[in-house]
């Protein structure tokens, strides 16, 4: 017995060096330093001041956001292909009202902080200052980027609710996307002509969650959603 252990014990030392020869030896190859070298450039060189605020400072937790996404979309429907949509009523509105309070809050500070600091609509350089203005516009952006992981939970609802054909290419790509894309804006540019999509988008926003936030009280609100026919454009965003 003693000389089987010592036999496993010696392939299992073995096979542990091996292994860490391998990873010593990828380590060593130019192509992963060049790899590690980008991932210190992209931690290092970013808006000091948006550092450390949640999500902001390392790429990883927006990739597994990202994959996460993409995860839900492939198995989400499988999972409710025979099962009964679930009634969110409840949670919709709840969530639909929160979400025109925040898009209020994000429209409120992108106009004021532009306002104030005479910002121009048509070139507009970022403030990497840490004056009271800069930094607001710096947050407004920040709470922007963080309303578009919070809004992911758009195609979750989709997808208990079996709601399948509202899974457009346009709705995917736009939402998985957009927190990529306001990710860079934040870690880099957190600020400058990038108020105005932030501005825009949230306005849009405001009217879209209040239509859904209305219609999810149930029925006797669908008389007062006449103006139904003017989201479909401007909602898209």
């Amino acid at each position: 017995m003693p000389l089987v252990f010592g036999t496993f014990l010696c392939i299992f030392v073995c096979y542990g060096l091996s292994r860490l020869a391998y990873v010593q030896t990828v380590l060593m190859d130019p192509a992963w330093q060049k790899v590690q070298g980008f991932y210190k450039w992209v931690l290092e060189n970013g808006d000091k001041r948006t550092d450390p605020w949640l999500l902001v400072y390392s790429p990883i937790p927006v990739i597994v956001i990202f994959i996460c996404y993409l995860f839900l979309l492939w198995s989400g429907p499988k999972f409710m292909k025979r099962r009964e949509p679930v009634d969110l009523k409840a949670v919709l509105i709840v969530y639909n009202f929160t979400m025109v309070c925040l898009s209020v809050y994000m429209f409120h500070e992108f106009l004021v902080s532009s306002w104030l600091a005479s910002y121009s609509l048509l070139c507009q350089p970022v403030d990497y200052s840490s004056k009271p203005l800069a930094m607001r516009m710096a947050k407004a952006c920040w709470w922007f980027f963080f309303s578009k992981v919070i809004e992911l939970s758009d195609t979750l609802f989709f997808i208990l609710r079996k709601k399948n054909d509202q899974l457009t290419v346009l709705h995917v790509y736009h939402h998985g996307t957009m927190i990529c894309s306001w990710w860079v804006g934040v870690k880099y540019v957190a600020g400058g002509q990038s108020f105005l999509i932030g501005m825009i988008n949230s306005f849009v926003h405001i009217v879209m969650y209040l239509y859904y936030g209305l219609a999810a009280l149930g029925p006797r609100m669908q008389r007062y959603l006449w103006w139904k026919r003017y989201l479909t454009g401007p909602a898209a965003g």
